[in-house]
């Protein structure tokens, strides 16, 4: 079976205080840490254990510059075969349906029974790149997977859907599929598979190897457009109280009255 997965180098935001930068359209990203999209890294483990079962390959894509091989070379190391980085500056990395057109020009290319995306990534969160690449390339999608099993030609995937409820869908093969976190647990690097990593070579394409424009992928003509990026303004404060049982509570009772709930 030939599996594609499509993965992203986003950085890690959870625990840094974002400024915008002058462009007033992005994050300043001068010294944040790198890794793989959160989700993408659920979808890579999905496809290495498809693979070990049923045999095959598994292509990692990503669409980025030369630091995103990191993320690649980690995909490597897990399990995966051969690894495609597009890079060039021309490509309007933050439209989805741009990302979305590149993505389905290379796979076009590559002969694959499957491929997988995480649901969204952490950066931008706007999970339409998966249904959009499917839509491109004329084949069936499922989104929000949360179990996949394969079935002669046909899979069968659980889906997780809001208000707790799941739905179960078999959709027939070539077919993409978007991965929930939680649906496996990532293995770690090892020492052996970094090493081997190393080995493998990075096949690197630029919008003219696809028989692209920058008319097609450029900002001029995307569909989305960043116009401005801000940090929302903070409208309340958690007030910490501080002193013994009494003074706290004569406090608070204090706030209550303030406001007129008692």
């Amino acid at each position: 079976m030939e599996i594609i997965v499509c993965v992203k180098h986003v950085p890690e935001v959870a625990e840094v205080e974002l400024r915008i930068d002058k462009s007033g359209r992005d994050i300043d990203r001068s010294g944040l840490v790198y890794d793989i999209n959160e989700w993408d890294d659920y979808a890579v483990e999905e496809a290495i254990r498809i693979k070990e079962k049923f045999g095959g390959n598994v292509t990692v894509v990503t669409i980025g510059d030369e630091n995103s091989d990191s993320t690649l070379r980690k995909c490597l190391a897990k399990g995966a075969d051969k690894a495609i980085r597009i890079t060039d500056k021309r490509i309007n990395s933050s439209d989805p349906f741009i990302v979305a057109k590149v993505l389905s020009e290379t796979l076009k290319k590559i002969s694959f029974d499957l491929i997988l995306t995480g649901v969204q990534s952490s950066d931008d969160g706007y999970a339409m790149v998966g249904p959009a690449l499917a839509e491109l390339l004329g084949i069936p999608h499922v989104t929000m997977a949360k179990k996949i099993e394969i079935k002669d030609n046909s899979i069968i995937v659980n889906r997780e859907l809001e208000g707790g409820l799941g739905e179960v869908v078999e959709i027939e093969m070539p077919a993409l599929i978007t991965v929930q976190t939680g649906i496996n647990e990532p293995r770690y690097v090892s020492i052996m598979g970094i090493k081997k990593a190393m080995k493998k070579e990075i096949r690197i394409l630029s919008i003219d190897d696809l028989g692209l424009n920058e008319e097609e992928v450029g900002v001029d003509n995307s569909w989305l457009q960043i116009m401005e990026m801000y940090i929302p303004p903070v409208e309340r404060r958690a007030e910490f109280i501080k002193g013994n049982p009494e003074e706290v509570a004569s406090k608070i009772v204090e706030i209550i009255k303030s406001r007129g709930l008692i």
